[in-house]
């Protein structure tokens, strides 16, 4: 599969025939089942993960081979059109994922694991992976070939950004048991180690470094590794003072993440996630 999609990203056709069409339901097949992702866990990369950039040229495939439909269930009072390859997901009862009634969408190809709580309204794009046991609150985003461990929480209105091009880039990864506090941006393939929290309002990017207060040092993107937090790193927004030229007169600060602590048995006593909700 990844030879054919590859040399039908690379050679593109005049057009798309049936067979063509038939290689990417199967792609997205496996997709849907978690079998193949955008990135996946390798423990030789210093990240500890690895991007499958074929997975993401055969994502871009289906949507450039698609043509638009109507998807709409009410025309009139409510229409929708995209592209055919990549509909609404379907889920059955058997699937295990809880989606609370109110405007929610989750779109074909993604994976999403059993025990998924969804509140309205909230999106999942193509190319996503969400763990079992996670939450994905209202108002919030996991975008396209994000990847989203188990048991986190996904607060109200946090972005998971989408990273589908360039095809090589790494997606945003949230690892296991990871809390995203409300109003939380994480973009341009941040990766979040396993059971860190971010605070109401922190926003993670390539072009914002992360102050570790506990440590002693500060945690930057490069050209050639994305920004990392560490594991168990509670994280705030913060600021630091503009210390020359008009900033520094007119006392400005600049916004910046910064890690307060790393969690202990009372971090987790305030976000354990509560059974009940299951």
């Amino acid at each position: 599969m990844q030879a054919e999609i590859e040399r039908l990203f690379d050679e593109r056709p005049q057009s798309y025939t049936d067979e063509h069409q038939q290689l990417f339901i199967a792609f997205k097949a496996e997709l849907n089942a978690g079998l193949i992702r955008a990135a996946e866990p390798c423990p030789s990369e210093r990240t500890g993960w690895r991007v499958n950039t074929w997975v993401k040229k055969g994502i871009l495939l289906g949507l450039r081979m698609g043509s638009i439909v109507d998807m709409s269930i009410d025309a009139e009072r409510q229409p929708f059109f995209d592209k055919h390859t990549v509909p609404v997901k379907r889920f059955s009862e058997a699937s295990g994922v809880r989606i609370v009634p109110g405007g929610s969408s989750i779109r074909d190809g993604s994976f999403v694991g059993r025990g998924v709580i969804c509140m309205p309204p909230m999106y999942i794009n193509v190319g996503a992976y969400v763990g079992e046991g996670t939450m994905v609150d209202s108002h919030a985003l996991v975008g396209s070939c994000a990847q989203v461990g188990k048991n986190c929480h996904i607060s109200a209105a946090s972005q998971i950004g989408g990273v589908i091009e360039p095809v090589g880039a790494m997606p945003v990864i949230v690892e296991d048991d990871v809390l995203v506090g409300g109003n939380c941006g994480i973009y341009e393939g941040t990766i979040v180690k396993r059971r860190a929290v971010l605070g109401t309002g922190t926003i993670l990017n390539r072009s914002t470094p992360v102050y570790d207060l506990v440590r002693n040092t500060v945690h930057e993107a490069t050209d050639e590794e994305p920004l990392v937090i560490p594991e168990e790193a509670v994280v705030v927004a913060g600021s630091r003072a503009v210390t020359r030229g008009p900033g520094k007169d007119w006392g400005i600060s600049i916004y910046t993440p910064v890690i307060v602590k790393y969690r202990d048995s009372k971090t987790d006593t305030k976000i354990r996630l509560e059974d009940l909700l299951r």
